[in-house]
């Protein structure tokens, strides 16, 4: 193998991202799509079922709104797939590929994804 193809996969196998996401929810599958599409490891935090996940993101982003997306230690705050792909892609962190993401990378919740969520959400502030 290629000196660089090894350091580039070992970059994305060691690149530290950690997403405050909802389980059901436009915004939240078009960021796991964008992982998912460049194999990205990453940690899936669940800011519905687990309160202390969800106050955990508000403090680290300053804000209530999500996604919110953690690479190498850069918050990205209230971000869509698209925008954390163009951040990957800017910042040389993965390369361009031709494979289509398997979720909508720039769509919002539905109001039935909503809806659902309503009942669970717990605001702290």
């Amino acid at each position: 193998m290629h000196v660089d193809k090894i350091k580039k996969l070992y970059r994305l196998t060691s690149m530290k991202i950690i997403a405050y996401l909802k389980p059901t929810c436009g915004w939240s599958m078009g960021v796991r799509a964008i992982m998912k599409k460049y194999n990205l490891e990453y940690e899936d935090r669940d800011i519905i079922n687990k309160p202390e996940q969800y106050a955990e993101m508000v403090e680290k982003s300053g804000q209530p709104l999500s996604p919110c997306v953690v690479v190498e230690g850069v918050m990205l705050a209230d971000v869509s797939g698209e925008e954390v792909e163009n951040y990957l892609l800017s910042n040389g962190l993965i390369e361009t590929n031709d494979l289509a993401p398997e979720a909508p990378i720039d769509a919002a919740c539905t109001d039935e994804e909503h809806e659902a969520m309503r009942s669970k959400t717990i605001r702290f502030f």
